[in-house]
């Protein structure tokens, strides 16, 4: 059930056209009513199932498709790829698993990425490096359904070569929220209930639940609905006094200590030691100050009608890669090395975007931080964390004017470590290290700011929390 249509372009021009003059004359006369949530037939959870296989290791031609500069693959295609799988999953759920074939015009409905303001609709989260040494199993399904949505899970596989000891192991999962409209007039369309028969799928359904749920509690304290807390005040305050006096001088070069390194941590308990120690050592480094307006960069493309998908509209998946390719590379340059990607903490879809207009992409650093990680070895790590928010904005290039239709908001950490367990020499007698700091200069900047600080910690509890529930399952 693809997402993009084998459809030539001058055949949609025409549908379009048609669709467009037909709505014109019945706009004002036909009432279009959306049918009963009760007149739905229900569904298996296991109906909706959805895998592909990318046989990225077993075919060197596949591959070329996927590699990227070092040998690795291009996350922002399989983006691209678990976009278009939510959307199908979507579909199978409401029209049926024997439904093959997508016609909005004829069913009536449709279904995209939920859109509410500040509210997080999807997630994704990679658990272990990715590698081209397996082929990768994309798969997924419905686990919770509401009056007109769908929570949607979606996993990345490593396959294990046969005849080896190894077993198929989980490397990414990602969360998308789906709804569903009427196709004439934009309301909401119910779908399906689900039928929970197993105890697998009452997990499912729980982490469907308690994902909403956390959704919901996060809108409501949105920092542009309510002011920060007082803990998050002190927080910036904070920030404020290590480096804002800094900033406002231009003086870019601030010698931070263990103390101030330290304080940093307390903010990622969870990755700590389990006894709370500091693996930092006393060690010291120089923080190179960035203003934050000073780490914007931007791309403006022209949108093609090959990238569109079953509405005419420049499909999701592609805006996600685009996004994703942007940030990478703000986070490379802000890092002065090459990065590791760590989730897609949050996407919002405002506006559709129209075949054929232009779209302006901004990149800006948001947050950074200290990641204590421990490693599969048992060693624990220090990296930088960074969090960048890509915006996309379609120009009217008639009035200049812009409209935002997207909101991405990644994290990546570096891939220099800055400080490992047992590191005797101290980072101050190392003379040239320097870990450059993002700082907010305005009240809009400080908002931001906390806003990633946000996104960064409930990251982290969601990421805990799916990671728990899958294991069990």
């Amino acid at each position: 059930m693809p997402m993009r249509i084998p459809s030539l372009w001058a055949e949609a021009r025409l549908t379009i056209a048609r669709e467009e003059e037909r709505t014109s004359i019945t706009k004002s006369s036909e009432v279009t009513t959306s049918p009963s949530s009760d007149d739905l037939p229900p569904r298996n959870m296991h109906d909706s199932y959805t895998e592909f296989v990318l046989p990225i290791a077993s075919n060197p031609n596949l591959l070329e498709e996927y590699v990227n500069a070092s040998g690795g693959i291009r996350t922002g295609k399989l983006m691209e790829h678990l976009d278009s799988l939510a959307g199908s999953i979507s579909y199978k759920h409401v029209l049926g698993p024997t439904k093959s074939e997508l016609k909005v015009e004829e069913m009536g409905l449709y279904i995209v990425t939920a859109a509410v303001e500040r509210q997080v609709y999807v997630s994704i989260d990679m658990l272990r490096p990715l590698t081209p040494s397996h082929d990768l199993r994309l798969s997924g399904q419905v686990i919770y359904t509401g009056r007109s949505s769908m929570e949607v899970v979606v996993r990345i596989e490593r396959i294990a070569a046969k005849e080896t000891p190894e077993k198929d192991e989980t490397i990414l999962l990602g969360r998308f929220s789906m709804v569903c409209r009427n196709a004439k007039t934009n309301q909401a369309y119910p779908v399906g209930p689900l039928i929970i028969s197993t105890e697998e799928e009452k997990a499912l359904f729980s982490i469907g639940h308690e994902l909403k749920r956390r959704r919901a509690s996060r809108a409501q304290r949105s920092l542009s609905r309510v002011p920060p807390s007082s803990q998050e005040a002190a927080a910036l305050h904070e920030n404020y006094l290590k480096f804002g006096a800094a900033i406002s001088q231009h003086s870019y070069g601030h010698q931070q200590t263990s103390s101030e390194i330290k304080s940093v941590h307390s903010d990622f308990t969870t990755l700590g030691d389990s006894n709370g120690s500091s693996v930092l050592n006393g060690s010291n480094y120089i923080a190179e100050l960035v203003p934050m307006g000073e780490t914007r960069i931007e791309r403006c493309m022209l949108m093609f009608p090959q990238e569109r998908n079953v509405h005419q509209k420049i499909f999701g998946g592609y805006l996600m890669r685009l996004a994703y390719e942007l940030g990478f590379s703000n986070a490379s340059m802000f890092c002065r090395g090459r990065v590791r990607f760590l989730g897609l903490d949050e996407i919002s879809f405002k506006l559709p975007v129209p075949i054929g207009s232009i779209l302006r992409l901004n990149s800006v650093i948001l947050y950074d931080d200290f990641l204590r990680q421990r490693e599969e070895n048992g060693e624990t790590n220090v990296y930088q964390l960074v969090h960048v928010g890509v915006k996309a904005n379609v120009v009217d290039i008639k009035t200049g004017t812009e409209k935002t239709t997207n909101e991405f908001r990644f994290t990546w950490r570096g891939e220099e470590k800055l400080l490992a367990s047992g590191t005797t020499e101290s980072m101050e007698s190392q003379k040239s290290v320097k870990v450059r700091r993002v700082v907010p200069k305005t009240y809009r900047e400080a908002m931001l700011w906390l806003e990633a600080r946000r996104a960064v910690t409930v990251g982290d509890e969601i990421r805990e929390l799916t990671m728990k529930r899958f294991e069990n399952i």
